[in-house]
């Protein structure tokens, strides 16, 4: 595949937003909401999926890498395809929400990238914060309190298990 040719500068307009707005974001947050919203704004021709949205709770970062590969793949061939999002709150999925092939999509978050997302995408950009370990952990910390706390060791683990930036076409530090 190859990205359209908007993709570039739409890449570096969205790389300068990134930089504006690195002080502005949430503790924690490397930027890919950023990014992908900087990509994608509303309005545009491009629509954001965001991983949030679909993991299957706590313990689902690999089964949302799979469910997003899949889209992935759906989406590329031009077949419309669907997401299943997950209610926190409630422990549940909500029923499945339609994508229309034929709309240019960011797909971001936490396990978006993988050999198997990475074969149907035409750009691959991983967005990493710097700091190593112990800081991430304070940052997400800091970000989303006591909602994350029980949960870090668990979502760190799974998390760990990734090389995602291997797989990129292009790799921001923030």
């Amino acid at each position: 595949m190859t990205a359209p040719r908007a993709t570039v500068p739409a890449v570096a307009r969205a790389l300068d937003a990134l930089a504006r707005t690195r002080h502005a974001r949430r503790p924690g947050a490397p930027g890919k909401s950023t990014l992908a919203a900087a990509l994608a704004p509303p309005g545009g021709p491009w629509r954001v999926l965001g991983l949030d949205s679909y993991y299957p709770g706590w313990d689902g970062l690999e089964e949302g890498s799979r469910e997003t590969a899949r889209i992935a793949r759906d989406l590329a061939a031009g077949r419309d395809t669907h997401y299943t999002p997950w209610d926190w709150e409630a422990g549940r999925p909500l029923a499945p929400v339609p994508l229309p092939a034929g709309i240019p999509t960011v797909i971001e978050g936490c396990g978006a990238l993988t050999p198997a997302s990475r074969a149907s995408a035409d750009l691959a950009v991983w967005v990493e914060a710097g700091g190593g370990a112990g800081q991430r952990r304070a940052r997400a910390l800091a970000r989303d309190g006591d909602v994350y706390a029980p949960h870090w060791h668990r979502w760190a683990a799974q998390d760990g298990a990734r090389d995602g930036a291997r797989l990129a076409d292009l790799v921001v530090r923030t």
